[in-house]
């Protein structure tokens, strides 16, 4: 397939297609697709949880995603041509893949991400899915392989498992430049189904936010909550731990921290909004049952918190009064005191950051 442009006279002119390994390195083209999580899905969404994840057998998953229903993503990238290990390669890496449960795959998410909030509920931020619809995650496995070119024996093998049952996918892509340097990547299916969508994650953590970023990002509500909030943590000497889009903010104990609440800008998926930590107080803290039901009953009474899966959320998407936020921050200070009181358990100890 040949790609053309048309000038202001109607010539067309031809984009150059080029080898992208040429001038480009694989990480090169893992930014790329890391960046644009629905190219290779029409239709679909997939959520990037670990990228370069090392297997019991010291090999390394390109990447590793979610989509909407749980389905785990496994993908394999070639900036070149497939060779004929490519099918042996991901069959390994599903291997792998079959026996993680919940908790190691919320802990390459978090370690991915920087983010302490937990796989569960960011899914359900991200896919917009309804607090109480429940996820079993890792029931299905979808394999992906993603190349410059699918060669026929990796074609031929690929269909052959798909008619045996197994959920492979192979997508091509091509890429092209234009005389006035503009790039262009096209990509196709050619084993598997058209919605299916491709992602590649890089090796390294995303980058982390600090609070000059969040504070640029916030509107003017969120301005005013969280700059009282900041406030707050400097005077009560919080620890606040940044991660790709936002910020928990923690307690420090002489073993370790415990986080109390999250807090988000409007462009991440929790949109602009303050998360409660009920998971790190139950974890982390002695007598956490009466803490957490103190710490929500609370909250609920204050009247600015809605449900979000098993903790509470506040929208901060209008204009609130400095009493709210004051009754809001007593709360918080509330059940620091309390926290600090009951200390951490012994088996919860946490190096601090």
């Amino acid at each position: 397939m040949r790609l053309f442009t048309l000038d202001e006279n109607g010539k067309m002119l031809p984009y150059n297609e080029m080898k992208f390994q040429d001038e480009n390195r694989e990480s090169d083209l893992e930014a790329i697709l890391e960046n644009n999580p629905e190219y290779f899905f029409e239709g679909s969404k997939v959520l990037i949880i670990g990228r370069q994840i090392t297997t019991n057998l010291n090999s390394y998953v390109d990447l590793l995603g979610i989509d909407n229903s749980g389905n785990i993503i496994v993908v394999e990238l070639k900036r070149n041509k497939t060779p004929r290990d490519t099918i042996a390669q991901i069959l390994e890496y599903a291997s792998f893949v079959e026996n993680l449960d919940y908790a190691q795959l919320n802990e390459i998410y978090q370690d991915y991400s920087g983010e302490d909030v937990s796989l569960e509920d960011y899914h359900q931020q991200y896919f917009e899915s309804e607090p109480e619809e429940k996820v079993s995650f890792n029931k299905h496995a979808k394999l992906v392989i993603v190349a410059q070119l699918i060669t026929k024996e990796i074609k031929q093998t690929a269909l052959y498992l798909r008619k045996k049952g197994l959920d492979i996918y192979c997508l091509e892509f091509r890429y092209f430049t234009t005389r006035s340097g503009e790039k262009i990547i096209s990509c196709d299916v050619v084993v598997g189904e058209e919605e299916f969508i491709r992602q590649k994650i890089e090796s390294k953590s995303l980058p982390k936010v600090n609070e000059k970023q969040f504070r640029k990002a916030l509107d003017k509500h969120g301005f005013k909550v969280f700059d009282r909030i900041f406030e707050f943590a400097k005077k009560n000497e919080l620890l606040s731990r940044w991660g790709s889009k936002g910020f928990s903010l923690n307690v420090e104990l002489d073993s370790g921290y415990v986080g109390l609440f999250f807090g988000y800008p409007p462009d991440s998926v929790f949109k602009q909004s303050i998360y409660t930590g009920f998971e790190e107080i139950s974890k982390k803290v002695n007598n956490s049952e009466s803490i957490v039901e103190f710490y929500r009953s609370r909250l609920e009474r204050l009247g600015l918190f809605v449900p979000a899966k098993s903790n509470l959320k506040w929208v901060i998407d209008s204009e609130y009064s400095e009493e709210q936020i004051s009754n809001f921050l007593k709360i918080i200070e509330e059940v620091i005191v309390k926290i600090r009181a009951n200390g951490l358990q012994s088996s919860s100890s946490v190096t601090r950051a």
